[in-house]
């Protein structure tokens, strides 16, 4: 009672109110900028049992904006580490996390689990496949995107309204549009965008409110302007989901089957005997390095320059700060290149630790 006090004494809510949410289940997909704040408010709001799919591990460049990790999360799986977290906030409720990535093989019995589905991914691949599995599982999905300086929240699948696919019925060609570990992204701008898409799972499982079904938000944190765009239904998009119902768990895409990156620190790699290292960053951005030999190939123009690789080597790569890196380890590895890793040090320090060691 004392926790939830100041809902309670919402008439709008109330105990009968405050139970619906402890008796409901919501899974977040993302534990990143979106999936911080999603899970941190519902959490606190008394949502019985949360739900967090990630495979991926807390970066340093994450902390800017993914409010529930400190330093000492670094390294760790996001799940996990969003999860002890929240147990910390509110140790009344029930979280499960989910250290693996999201697949066609696994969202339909994760969904079966859930009353309500929450997006906070980054990339259309896993978009499509979260709002497929809400159409077939027949779940209500609140979603959420950032990019920049502008988010979008609206609500997909509930009620008999729109999906996500009578909004954009197809996806864009993969590598067409950036992500903001390539643009950059405002840090509170995941923060508002979060909170109302926490906003919006409240308002369902309460029956309060307008939710934004068939509503799309737009929103522009450098004016502070908001803008509601309507959605129209589209039977046609709705009805070839369902028709691939029977098909959906043996479905793949490039996305679902990348292996990450290992990432290293440059200490590791100056102690190890036939090594090569790679600079993936863009030809304007990297100098001529006078005693230090590295293979320079940027990450725009990897594919078409596989064979400057020796596969006799371990390959080392780095970029400006070990995102590039990142992202091109996981390229060649994909490729069946063995033995690529990515180096977590920017090039700066990079070089400047390869300069020293070359000195003594």
């Amino acid at each position: 009672m004392n926790r939830y006090s100041r809902h309670i004494i919402l008439s709008e809510i109330g105990q009968i109110g405050q139970d619906k949410l402890s008796n409901t289940k919501v899974l977040v997909v993302g534990a990143g900028g979106l999936g911080c704040p999603i899970l941190q408010y519902l959490a606190a709001a008394g949502i019985g049992t949360l739900g967090i799919v990630d495979f991926d591990v807390v970066d340093i460049t994450n902390l800017q904006r993914q409010i529930l990790f400190g330093t000492a999360s670094i390294g760790q799986n996001k799940a996990l580490a969003a999860k002890q977290r929240l147990k910390d906030l509110n140790d009344s409720i029930s979280v499960i996390e989910y250290q693996e990535r999201l697949t066609h093989k696994n969202a339909l019995d994760l969904f079966d689990q859930y009353d309500i589905i929450v997006d906070g991914t980054d990339n259309f691949e896993t978009r499509y496949l979260i709002n497929d599995a809400c159409v077939i599982t027949n779940k209500p999905l609140v979603f959420g995107a950032i990019y920049k300086f502008e988010g979008q929240v609206s609500v997909f699948n509930y009620q008999n309204g729109p999906t996500y696919r009578c909004l954009f019925p197809e996806a864009p060609e993969k590598n067409t549009v950036p992500n903001c570990s390539e643009i950059g992204v405002l840090g509170v701008l995941p923060g508002i965008i979060g909170s109302m898409q926490a906003n919006e799972v409240l308002k369902i499982i309460l029956g309060i409110g307008n939710t934004l079904s068939g509503k799309l938000l737009c929103y522009n944190a450098l004016h502070s302007q908001t803008t509601v765009l309507n959605i129209s239904k589209n039977n046609h998009e709705i009805e070839k989901v369902l028709k691939n119902k029977n098909s959906f768990t043996t479905q793949t895409t490039e996305t679902f089957c990348e292996i990450p990156a290992i990432v290293v620190s440059i200490e590791d790699v100056l102690d190890k005997n036939n090594i090569q290292l790679i600079d993936v960053r863009e030809t304007h951005e990297t100098p001529k390095i006078e005693g230090i030999s590295v293979t320079s190939i940027p990450l725009s123009e990897l594919n078409a320059h596989i064979n400057q690789l020796d596969p006799n080597k371990d390959k080392y790569i780095f970029c400006q700060s070990g995102i590039r890196s990142k992202q091109a380890a996981s390229i060649l590895q994909n490729l069946n290149i063995k033995h690529c890793y990515s180096i977590k040090e920017g090039a700066p320090d990079i070089i400047e630790y390869l300069i020293q060691q070359n000195q003594e």
